[in-house]
């Protein structure tokens, strides 16, 4: 028991070290952080304009289009990371599947500019 409570033992320092750490930037900030309020500061900014509607506006179609976009080029990313990583030991059909992978996403990617959904007017 006692070996591996041992083998245990790093992971619980860098636990410790990580709580002590967050708990120390937080309270720093809270004693460090100046305080001077000024309207143009706290008033609510979002998406680039202030805000001077409803909160529950509906908003355009092609903010959640550019969102979806940027979800399926970066998940495209994140498979692309480990499969370069470990690309020597891979084999052809690795190869060729992340080959067939990314045709797909191109062809994707060529149909969504050739709608026209990549343009804002």
């Amino acid at each position: 028991m006692d070996a591996l409570l041992r083998e245990y033992l790093p992971v619980i320092m860098l636990l410790g070290i990580a709580v002590a750490l967050g708990l120390v930037l937080m309270l720093s900030a809270v004693i460090v952080a100046v305080r001077n309020p000024d309207p143009e500061k706290v008033s609510a900014y979002e998406c680039g304009f202030n805000a001077f509607d409803d909160a529950r506006m509906k908003f355009d179609v092609r903010f959640y289009l550019v969102s979806i976009l940027f979800i399926i080029f970066d998940l495209e990313v994140a498979f692309l990371f480990p499969w370069a990583v470990a690309f020597a030991d891979l084999s052809m059909t690795a190869f060729w599947s992340m080959m067939v992978f990314l045709a797909v996403l191109t062809v994707g990617f060529a149909y969504e500019w050739k709608k026209g959904a990549l343009e804002w007017e």
